[in-house]
């Protein structure tokens, strides 16, 4: 919220202007552009494409809820996505309070429940604001409401039915992608005990804005990390457009790699002349290499030893017949 000036400190700005002091242009101007910071030390786990998949796939969840709480409510309910992001549990967490209520979502993957539940808070006045609507009034809340409010026990009632309306309707979004279901299981009365995730694991927090007649009000889901990252691993394998496209462009890999050139180094075996030997070596003199004729060569790709073989003859050209693979053996020693 920004800060309010006092009829002080707004007389004296408009003096400061008035004399030249204060250029209220030049210091627009002059005012530094702010960037969020990178954590290098806790990189992000999700791409720029699953966070806009994610923003899709809440996209269409806004508009299955928007309808579901209009006919429920019997009132004119907007709801849009304000962000996607990535952040660490501890960020989610610091924002709530005392009297805040979590619903915790049990998420399963083809029958599997996954160990961490994804959970939902919404804002208390927006609770309490349905909650007035679901019992025949017109969404009215008290501006005194203190912010430490407790739900009684027929609130915490109300709000589990409300909550598991809501979580019964993510399924639609997210059966084209994979077989996931959301079940609401539990209240959490004081969420700032609540340890089910660490602080620092990674979470998706998907917040979303409620507009009513009289009220605007806010939801957000927080996905663990791990979660997705399984979600996200059943969508890559059961998309049959990915899978194509990753064949395709191995084939077309494989296709250029074949009409490619590589240079191939027969090493016969390796000595030290001097270089007076050298200088005097003649046609037909012999060099001792150290070794018989049977023992194996190897053959040099790269600068790496890929393969042994014996030196021969084919077709009256000199050839090597490869015996076996030893890349992979020179790879693991090192």
């Amino acid at each position: 919220m920004a800060d309010v000036l006092s009829q002080a400190q707004i007389d004296a700005l408009l003096n400061a202007v008035r004399s030249g002091d204060k250029d209220l242009e030049q210091s627009n101007q002059n005012q530094e552009k702010k960037y969020q910071k990178y954590d290098f030390s806790s990189p992000r786990k999700f791409t720029k494409d699953r966070i806009k998949m994610l923003n899709g796939i809440f996209d269409n969840y806004s508009r299955v809820i928007g309808s579901r709480m209009n006919a429920r409510f019997r009132s004119n309910c907007e709801i849009t996505v304000e962000s996607i992001e990535e952040q660490r549990y501890y960020e989610f967490s610091n924002a709530l309070t005392e009297g805040d209520v979590l619903g915790m979502i049990n998420v399963d993957l083809k029958g599997q429940t996954q160990e961490t539940p994804a959970m939902l808070y919404i804002s208390t006045t927006t609770s309490l604001s349905m909650m007035d609507r679901m019992l025949g009034g017109e969404g009215m809340v008290d501006d005194s409401l203190e912010s430490d409010y407790s739900y009684t026990d027929l609130e915490l009632r109300l709000y589990e039915d409300l909550a598991d309306d809501i979580v019964k309707m993510m399924d639609r979004s997210w059966e084209n992608y994979a077989p996931v279901h959301f079940q609401y299981s539990r209240t959490e009365v004081n969420p700032t005990l609540n340890q089910v995730i660490g602080l620092d694991e990674t979470v998706v927090i998907v917040d979303l804005k409620l507009l009513f007649p009289n009220l605007s009000g806010r939801m957000s889901i927080c996905l663990p990390g791990e979660v997705l990252t399984n979600v996200f691993a059943e969508i890559s394998r059961e998309s049959p457009m990915r899978r194509t496209s990753t064949e395709d462009k191995s084939e077309e890999i494989f296709d250029k790699l074949r009409d490619s050139q590589l240079e191939i180094i027969a090493e016969l075996a390796s000595t030290q002349l001097s270089l007076s030997d050298i200088y005097h070596l003649n046609v037909g003199d012999v060099i001792d290499l150290g070794q018989s004729k049977e023992a194996p060569i190897y053959l040099e790709i790269g600068g790496y030893h890929w393969f042994t073989g014996k030196m021969g003859t084919h077709k009256k050209n000199m050839a090597v017949k490869i015996d076996e693979v030893c890349y992979q053996l020179e790879q693991r020693s090192e």
